[in-house]
């Protein structure tokens, strides 16, 4: 907040119409299945596939370096 109370906000988040705008007419996303939970479970499953595969290649490049460092110390 600023020294005189007043709320600053950021440059293009709008004023007290578009806030009133969106609270009162756009309201929340409804009939979308999975809009608030996350999607479906088969979409949900993929992520968690790219993620241990990210996790797995990240863990890779690790050892690959660590062993070319060791290497160096070696040789």
């Amino acid at each position: 907040m600023s020294e005189d109370g007043a709320v600053t906000r950021a440059p293009g988040e709008g004023g007290r119409l578009m806030r009133w705008a969106f609270r009162h007419l756009a309201g929340p996303a409804e009939g979308v299945q999975g809009a608030v939970q996350g999607g479906s479970a088969e979409a949900r499953e993929a992520w968690k596939r790219d993620l241990a595969e990210r996790k797995r290649h990240t863990r890779e490049q690790r050892e690959r370096k660590r062993a070319a460092r060791e290497a160096d110390r070696r040789g």
